[in-house]
């Protein structure tokens, strides 16, 4: 994948929480958008593009239980979700059984971002 595209009210702002929080790499930044590379060295970037009237990314109902559109794997996911509400950031509590665990954070702007290992 190339490519992931976020809605953001502020690319700058946006841009300094994703480096802070996940540890982004910014790449350039303009006007309209920001775009990080995920990891050094990796091929996907993520590009936070400022939008007008703004509205969080709000995933479709569905049936399957899914309600964001972008997850991450951690190498740990208990450490990460410590790490998350140590940085005071909206997270849900870890759910799933035995061998999947999930949880869901948010962006500045409420975008959804979840967690699964």
């Amino acid at each position: 994948m190339e490519g992931v595209f976020i809605p953001v009210k502020d690319p700058e702002r946006s841009a300094k929480w994703y480096e802070d929080v996940l540890g982004f790499n910014l790449v350039y930044i303009e006007e309209e958008a920001a775009v990080m590379r995920i990891a050094e060295g990796a091929q996907t970037v993520v590009c936070l593009v400022r939008t007008e009237n703004h509205a969080p990314m709000k995933f479709p109902e569905n049936r399957f239980g899914v309600g964001k559109y972008y997850n991450f794997i951690p190498e740990d996911i208990d450490e990460a979700h410590r790490v998350l509400q140590e940085k005071e950031i909206n997270v849900t509590p870890i759910g799933g059984d035995g061998s999947a665990k999930f949880f869901t954070f948010y962006d500045p702007d409420g975008n959804p971002l979840g967690v699964c290992q």
